[in-house]
This record gives C-alpha cells, sequence and structure tokens, in this order.
C-alpha cells in the first residue's frame, strides 16, 4: 500500500508563529457604547479605530481572539489590481463605477501607508508593484484588456511583457503604488491605538443576537448584553441572516505553503494569475539575508475536495519555480465572493438605520476592511459627507438583482445540490468501528448523521452532522483537522466548537450509540 508523503511545513501562519497579542478580557457584564462592532479582524478593528477618532465610544466584540481568524491567514496584499476585476467591473457596472472601485481601493492603500507612518507601525510595510499576469499564451487577451480597464480607471497601470519572476509569462499588467505588510503586527498596533483612545475589545465573546431599535442591542453567547446606538457586523461572513446577504456570498478557502528564500532571488513585487489552478505568489522579510516566499492558490469550496492533495500541488509548484529551501509552513485562508463583485459595505438591510455590514471581499479583505473603515465611519458620522463611493458598495444597491441572478441562482444551485444531495447520498463509512484515528466521517448512526472523529489515542468524538446554520451537512477537512459546511462556509472543531461562521452554535454533541 502506498502511502502519500506527508503534508509540508508546520500547520501554522506566519503571521500568527511570529506574532504574540495581549489578552482582552471576556464580555463579563453589561455595558452600552455609543458603537459596537462585532469581530476583530481587519475590517472590524479599521471601523472601530476610525470610529474612535470621532470621539464615539466604541466596543469591539471578537469571538476568539482578535486578528486570528481570516486576517490572521490571509497573504496580506495590499492592493488595488485584483487580478481581472476592472474589465469585469467595466462591462457589468460601466465606467464611472469602475473608476469610483479603482479610486477607493486605491485610497485604502495608501490610507494603511499613512496610518503606518502616523502610528509609527513596525509591520514590514513595503510599497511595491502589484501584477496580474497570463501563465498562457491564452489569457493574454484578458490582461490586455485588464491593463487598458485598470488604466482608464485612474490606477498606475500598465501591460508589461516580462516580469521579475524566474520563468517566463505570457504578459502581464503592472501596477504601481501598492503594498504588502504584517498585517497582524499592522492590527495588533491598531487595536493598542484604539484601546488608548477609550475604545473596549472583548474577546472570546462571542455574539448570537441583535435586536435593532433606538437603541440597538447585541447580546453574547454568555446572555451578556451591549447596548448601542449603532452596530456594525464586521464577521467576514454575517452571522444574522435577515438581509439574505447568505444568498449573495460564496465561500472559497485557498491553501497557502510558505519557504524561505535567500533575499536576492526574491520577486520584490507581489503576483497573481488565474491560470494553473491559480496562483498568488509575494514574499516577506524573513532574517538579515533571506525572505519568506508565500504561495496561494488551489481555491475549493468548504468541505468539497481534497485539500491535503492541494497542498502537495501547491508545494511541487512553488518547489519546482523557485529556489527556496523547505517548506517551513503552510495554511488556509477563506474568503468570500460577492455575486456581482463589488463587497457589500453599508446599512445592513433595506429597513437598516442603525446597523451596517461589510462584508464579500473577494480575496482582498485588506483593502476591503481598510475601505470598510473608512465608508463605514462617514455614514454612522452625522454631518460627515458621505464618500463618493458610497453607493457603489450599498449593500441595497439597486439593479444588483438583474447583474446577480446568473451568478446568484448558480450558488444557491450548488447550496441544494448539498443541502438535498448529501442527504440522500451514502455515508463514506457503515459503521463507527470503521473510522481509522486521526480521521474523521460522516457516518449513520441509528438513522441519524453523526459526524465522528476518531483521535489518535483511538478516543471518539461525535458531534451531529448538521451546521447549525442553516442544516447542511458537513465534511471533514483531514488537512486542517476541522468540520466544514459546503453550504456558507461555517467551520468547527472536533468536538463541534465554532472555528468559523456564519454559524454561532457548536455541533450538538452525540452519543456515536446514541438511538434518537
Amino acid at each position: 500500500m502506498t502511502h502519500p508523503r506527508p503534508l509540508p511545513g508546520l500547520d501554522e501562519s506566519f503571521w500568527m508563529d511570529t506574532t504574540e497579542a495581549p489578552d482582552h478580557p471576556r464580555l463579563a457584564s453589561d455595558t452600552d457604547a455609543d458603537v459596537v462592532v462585532i469581530g476583530g479582524g481587519i475590517a472590524g478593528l479599521s471601523t472601530a479605530w476610525e470610529l474612535s477618532r470621532t470621539g464615539r465610544s466604541v466596543v469591539v466584540l471578537e469571538a476568539d481572539r482578535i486578528a486570528s481568524g481570516v486576517t490572521g491567514y490571509t497573504t496580506a496584499k495590499v492592493s488595488a489590481l485584483q487580478s481581472l476585476v476592472y474589465d469585469r467591473l467595466r462591462r457589468t457596472r460601466g465606467a464611472d463605477a469602475t473608476r469610483l472601485y479603482a479610486a477607493s481601493q486605491q485610497d485604502a492603500v495608501d490610507r494603511v501607508a499613512d496610518i503606518v507612518e502616523e502610528l509609527r507601525i513596525a509591520c514590514d510595510l513595503e510599497r511595491v508593484s502589484a501584477y496580474s499576469y497570463a501563465a498562457v499564451p491564452a489569457s493574454r487577451p484578458l490582461i490586455e484588456a485588464e491593463a487598458r480597464a485598470a488604466a482608464e480607471a485612474g490606477l498606475d497601470a500598465a501591460y508589461v511583457s516580462e516580469t521579475e519572476l524566474p520563468f517566463a509569462v505570457a504578459g502581464a499588467v503592472r501596477a504601481e503604488g501598492q503594498a504588502q505588510f504584517h498585517p497582524r503586527k499592522y492590527l495588533l498596533a491598531l487595536a493598542e491605538d484604539l484601546v488608548a483612545r477609550g475604545g473596549r475589545i472583548f474577546e472570546r465573546s462571542r455574539v448570537t443576537g441583535l435586536t435593532e431599535g433606538t437603541p440597538c442591542r447585541v447580546t453574547s453567547e454568555s446572555g451578556r448584553t451591549v447596548t448601542a446606538r449603532d452596530v456594525v457586523v464586521a464577521t467576514h461572513y454575517p452571522v444574522f441572516d435577515r438581509a439574505m446577504l447568505f444568498a449573495r456570498l460564496s465561500p472559497r478557502r485557498e491553501l497557502v505553503v510558505a519557504a524561505p528564500i535567500d533575499a536576492d532571488r526574491a520577486p520584490k513585487g507581489m503576483y497573481i494569475t488565474e491560470d494553473e489552478g491559480k496562483r498568488s505568489v509575494r514574499s516577506t522579510p524573513l532574517d538579515e539575508d533571506r525572505r519568506l516566499l508565500i504561495v496561494t492558490g488551489e481555491s475549493f469550496t468548504p468541505g468539497t475536495g481534497d485539500p491535503a492533495e492541494g497542498f502537495r500541488r501547491l508545494d511541487d509548484w512553488m518547489h519546482q519555480r523557485f529556489a527556496v529551501g523547505p517548506t517551513a509552513y503552510r495554511w488556509a485562508a477563506q474568503d468570500n465572493d460577492p455575486s456581482d463583485t463589488v463587497p457589500l459595505i453599508g446599512p445592513f438591510h433595506i429597513g437598516a438605520r442603525h446597523t451596517y455590514v461589510a462584508t464579500g471581499f473577494g480575496g482582498w479583505g485588506m483593502t476591503g476592511g481598510v475601505l470598510a473603515g473608512r465608508l463605514l465611519t462617514s455614514l454612522i458620522s452625522e454631518g460627515t459627507p458621505a464618500l463618493p463611493w458610497a453607493e457603489l458598495y450599498d449593500p441595497r444597491r439597486l439593479g444588483s438583482a438583474v447583474r446577480e441572478a446568473g451568478s446568484l441562482l448558480g450558488a444557491q444551485a450548488e447550496v441544494a445540490k448539498h443541502f438535498v444531495g448529501d442527504r440522500l447520498g451514502v455515508s463514506h463509512l457503515d459503521s463507527v468501528s470503521e473510522v481509522p484515528p486521526g480521521t474523521g466521517a460522516v457516518v449513520r448512526v441509528k438513522g441519524r448523521r453523526c459526524a465522528v472523529y476518531r483521535e489518535q489515542d483511538g478516543t471518539v468524538r461525535a458531534v451531529s452532522a448538521r451546521c447549525t446554520h442553516l442544516g447542511c451537512l458537513v465534511a471533514f477537512n483531514e488537512a486542517e483537522t476541522a468540520w466544514e459546511c459546503p453550504c456558507h462556509g461555517s467551520r468547527f472543531a472536533v468536538d463541534g466548537t465554532v472555528l468559523q461562521g456564519p454559524a454561532v452554535r457548536p455541533l450538538e454533541v452525540l452519543d456515536p450509540g446514541d438511538e434518537r
């Protein structure tokens, strides 16, 4: 029997491994504030920080630790050039909307640089060029069209035929004035300044309830509440479904591998291609003579595919094309793609008066999160002129139903396939005894779907296979030892605790012999 080779590198992100964060308390008593921000990633912390500068009292509620969720596992490109977005926007939204998108994204890039300078944050910020390239000649027309669209939208962008990559490309768009940084170092410094301004951060305080009104009330899983005039939901995937935003978002997971490379051989810019299963490349400082090359790709819907094999393909690609050392890290990042390309930032729903949302960054959360902070602060601050791109990002935007129809129906058809089809399909295994150590499987136990994981010592952990969000069946991700929902991307630990929303309640713990 041939055994697959072990997965490469430490199972952790470089950003998480190289930073330590101070503890913030749990929400232990009822409190109030002008604004409560739900979510402690880049969107939530950027919004809270921007609001604190207006003199408002702000509370941040984070389900786990700040800057440790999606933001702790990004590749941290701060770029207004985002693969092939501009030609698509020009065709679907028109030239004016495309210019507004470019201006808002570049504004976010420059805002990061300004904040780093203002707060003197040591976060390895580097201003570099960004490239979208064609790996094969058939993709060259797409790159040429993107170069024209990006330049017409106002970016400092141009088509080039050569890059600094150690392999040939069929063409590329180059945009000047972009950036890359260490996201955790940046956000932990932002959080420190937020607290110094009077902001309060509560960790391990998962929000489970939201009552809209005047004022609004947010309830944590402990039963403690925060009363505030305004609420911002910045949980990456909204944890409340009243706006039906889940129907307009498609969760996507991407794998990341990283290895040391001599500094003089590392690419100075940031690169991405939609070819070869999608590949994204950048580097970050490692030590005096080396940098860490970071390669991303192998996209898949949570709960589907074979992530372990994806890690191996990505690792092989990196070693075949770059003179790197042994793989040092591997991790995965999760993103939500909006059905009409543009993120959803603004009032939560049509009837919202004091609730706001930031979601659907489509893999570009560094600029999207910073942009959200600026935009939501302008909306919440009475008397402050709205930013010119507010309507572009408004979740209530008119015309989206028409523009989104095809992709929205396709996304919901995929959800329906899992919701119905996974129930009709047979279990991977017929009994709990067949689950090998170190693996998990959905097993039918006395007529009920049971998500079973067996520890290396033989201990069995069994939880309901029914996602607590909307009831789809979870699947096991062996590479990351987690249960994942293929419908909306919720992720759970083997004991059922929530790792990633939109679910807010854990999977029910079961007795594998339970006959209910």
